[in-house]
């Protein structure tokens, strides 16, 4: 307990101090480790990408740079941070139907938008 509040007041003096997203990097680093967990050894299947671009836990787009991924029943998910796969451990399948629904507004898009040039072109 006292390590983590000690690490927790270290990154807020170092990101206030240089206010840079590479000491948030550093300290999120630190504090999430396992921010990917990998399939267990006796499991030969490869895990799922699910491909979200949005964040379930804060909606926010994915970033690269700071992107965090997590696996999950043989799926892996996307988050826009490592600590927001502590969220999604809380309750994952909430953030799974998220994820979901994303995808299905995607899908709902991309066949609006191709109908509406299939029928300009009429």
């Amino acid at each position: 307990m006292k390590r983590l509040v000690c690490l927790s007041a270290l990154c807020f003096f170092v990101f206030g101090l240089v206010g840079s997203s590479s000491a948030m990097d550093a300290c999120c680093a630190a504090e999430h480790k396992d921010a990917h967990k990998a399939a267990p050894a006796g499991n030969k299947s490869e895990a799922v990408d699910v491909g979200n671009k949005i964040c379930p836990v804060t909606g926010e787009k994915i970033s690269e740079e700071t992107k965090a991924t997590y696996e999950y029943e043989g799926k892996i998910y996307n988050f826009c941070c490592p600590m927001c796969i502590g969220g999604f451990k809380k309750n994952p399948e909430k953030y799974i139907k998220k994820i979901e629904e994303e995808k299905l507004q995607g899908k709902s898009k991309q066949e609006d938008s191709s109908g509406e040039s299939h029928q300009r072109s009429h």
